[in-house]
């Protein structure tokens, strides 16, 4: 888990070296100060020499200067390698994730990513800072501030070695039962990011069904849930700080009583006594390992809930996409003829029942083939395939002769055009939008492809026409228009398939075929595949492919399988029968 994360401190791992080196620098100012406030306390004070007084005043001033500049400078540093190893971390998270395979995606949720994103990274970021500051201030305040204390009087000095272990139990138990609390809560904080996408997204519909006092109430049930967790995690650290304090402050009169005894003691036996200086010295060791072993708490804090989010990360950074690349791609599509031979087809999350089974589809280039079939007889499974969205389990599946796993990935989904059932458009204008198709796109060539789509006619309804912003998700235009926009951007790819999956459902049954017509006669080479609800979409393609179940049960004609297949007929029959109630 570490080694994949620091790949991705890459240029900050030079300005990290320089903060620790900074914060090393610090410590060794800190640690000298003391001795140079005994020197000035025994030689100067005491003795009443001002001369040795504002020599090593002067000193001091210049130790404190040299600390202060170094601090500055690492905290400063150390902030910009934190904060430049976060975008470093989302930036390869991002990338990583644009290489998923829908197989993938479906292991972590949207809303999980989005969590990694933000909430995980920030906390890395805010370790990482910590890391390279306080975790190496503390060790090495901690040894410098033992050391000089020891060659001070070690008898003393034993104080620090039985304070230690001490704060190091109550420490040890505090982590044990805080990780699996902020383990938890992450995963929380996924559902809290479900919900609020969701709510955004079907915003129209939660108010349309007057459910908004449903959806408030139920994030304010995850949210109470993450406060809780958060609560009692807090509530667990916070006993860190009084049991810090109460070590702190009893080694402290220790040291005083100790010390004060082994001052007045010096006027018999000086060899077992303290001078005063020695004494301030001591009293301001103990602080300094003190306070190191409490930025060493607050750094074992951080790090536990850091931890949670560090795994959360990495198991981005680590998943390798189901589909790459062979070792020697084919770089061309030839044609757009599709075979699937004996082709089977499970989901990884679902492997003890088959999508696909036993598919056989001969598809010649240029032809338009419909695909009928009821909810879940996996039609959108079955062309997600050709484009290697998903890998077919068993069989062989080939694109213009070749199976569709020699192929270069890029080649092939730029020679396969798809339009989802659940298409998105981008906040931009029309035009960068299509141009997603084809970024080298003319204006004539957008122009065209919108014509094909029928998109043309209300495009030019709109002021700004091709320049008519588009809001995210494409809120501002209707659902025909959306989907008549993305078979336009589909087009524009010139692919040698193009897959319009059930994309026609919420334009009319004129529109829809206008659009079929405009295909046999403007992209006659083009494979079609026409997934659609509606008899009347496909009525007219060179053959019908009947699905149920994932399996294929009739292939033919509209008047074939009208005559041939019961469940084509049963549902041409429903839907002229909603039709004439519709008309009547």
């Amino acid at each position: 888990m570490i080694k994949t994360l620091i790949k991705s401190l890459r240029e900050y791992k030079k300005t990290s070296i320089i903060t620790i080196l900074l914060s090393i620098l610090e410590v060794i100012f800190e640690i000298i100060i003391p001795l140079t406030m005994s020197k000035l306390i025994d030689f100067g004070i005491e003795m009443g020499e001002m001369s040795v007084v504002w020599k090593y005043g002067l000193f001091l001033l210049l130790l404190a200067a040299l600390e202060l500049l170094a601090g500055v400078f690492a905290a400063r540093i150390g902030a910009k390698s934190a904060v430049g190893f976060s975008s470093n971390l989302r930036q390869d998270m991002y990338d990583n994730v644009q290489t998923f395979a829908f197989s993938n995606i479906d292991k972590f949720s949207t809303a999980s990513i989005v969590t990694r994103l933000t909430t995980d990274i920030t906390n890395i970021q805010n370790a990482y800072q910590m890391l390279i500051r306080m975790a190496v201030r503390g060790p090495v305040m901690l040894l410098f501030a033992m050391v000089v204390s020891f060659n001070i009087n070690k008898n003393i000095s034993m104080i620090f070695l039985a304070v230690i272990p001490l704060l190091a139990i109550p420490l040890i138990l505090i982590i044990k039962n805080v990780h699996p609390i902020f383990k938890g809560v992450f995963k929380t904080y996924d559902e809290l990011n479900n919900v609020v996408q969701e709510n955004i997204h079907g915003i129209r519909v939660v108010k349309s069904f007057n459910r908004e006092e449903s959806e408030i109430n139920k994030f304010e049930k995850i949210s109470e849930r993450i406060f809780k967790s958060f609560s009692k995690g807090e509530r667990l650290i916070a006993f860190n700080s009084p049991i810090m304090q109460f070590f702190v402050y009893s080694c402290m009169i220790l040291i005083s009583w100790i010390g004060a005894k082994a001052i007045v003691a010096s006027g018999n036996n000086p060899a077992l006594g303290l001078t005063t200086g020695d004494l301030t010295a001591l009293i301001t060791y103990a602080m300094q390992i003190l306070i190191s072993l409490m930025l060493l708490s607050m750094v074992f804090a951080m790090i536990t809930i850091a931890a949670s989010s560090a795994y959360r990360i990495s198991e981005i950074l680590q998943e390798k996409t189901d589909i790459s690349n062979p070792e020697n791609p084919v770089m061309e599509v030839k044609n757009g003829s599709i075979k699937f031979e004996n082709v089977d087809f499970v989901y990884a999350s679902k492997a003890d029942k088959k999508v696909l089974d036993k598919i056989n589809l001969d598809i010649k280039s240029g032809e338009t083939v419909g695909i009928i079939g009821g909810i879940g007889s996996s039609k959108s499974s079955l062309v997600q395939l050709i484009p290697r969205l998903y890998d077919i389990t068993n069989g062989t599946l080939t694109v213009g002769g070749v199976n569709v796993k020699e192929y270069d990935l890029h080649t092939l989904r730029n020679a396969v055009a798809m339009v989802l059932q659940k298409n998105e458009l981008f906040s931009g204008t029309i035009k960068e939008n299509l141009r997603w198709g084809n970024e080298n796109a003319s204006d004539e060539e957008i122009k065209h492809a919108c014509h094909l789509a029928c998109a043309d006619e209300f495009i030019e309804g709109f002021e700004d026409k091709y320049d008519t912003y588009i809001e995210q998700g494409g809120s501002n235009v209707s659902g025909g228009q959306k989907q008549r926009l993305c078979i336009a951007r589909a087009l524009l790819k010139k692919p040698k398939v193009l897959i319009l999956d059930d994309s026609t459902s919420a334009v009319d049954t004129k529109t829809d075929a206008i659009i079929q017509k405009s295909f046999q006669e403007y992209i006659p080479d083009t494979t079609k595949i026409i997934i659609a609800q509606r008899i009347s979409s496909v009525m007219h393609a060179d053959k019908i492919v009947v699905l149920d179940d994932g399996k294929i049960i009739a292939i033919g004609k509209h008047e074939d399988l009208l005559n041939n297949c019961d469940i084509y007929r049963e549902i041409y029959i429903s839907q002229q029968k909603g039709g004439n109630e519709d008309n009547e």
